[in-house]
């Protein structure tokens, strides 16, 4: 196997640092998946905008609550536990509904 099989390979995956679940990078419903759709939780890596991953702390990011937006599309909203930071980021096709819903507190 060449490096650059192993390189791409290795880039399409990442694994939950929370439930230790290994996601895949594509996602439906957005370009950067940036939390797991297991357990919804993330990691602090990007800084201004979505995909940049120019962020220095890298903590977990835990999913704290639902935003759901004037068009009815919902995010999950994730504080940094390295930095308190607080991010609202899209939901994606794949997150686990039932942990959405126990998030958002829907009965």
């Amino acid at each position: 196997m060449s490096r650059v099989t192993r390189a791409r390979r290795r880039h399409s995956t990442f694994r939950c640092r929370h439930c230790r679940l290994d996601v895949p990078l594509d996602a439906p419903g957005t370009m950067h998946r940036n939390h797991c759709p297991s357990c919804l939780w993330s990691r602090h890596l990007d800084e201004h905008v979505p995909g940049d991953r120019a962020a220095a702390c890298a903590g977990s990011m835990e999913p704290i609550g639902i935003d759901i937006r004037e068009d009815g599309e919902w995010a999950v909203v994730h504080r940094c536990r390295g930095c308190a930071t607080v991010r609202v980021n899209r939901i994606a096709g794949d997150d686990n509904a039932y942990v959405l819903h126990n998030l958002a507190d829907v009965g």
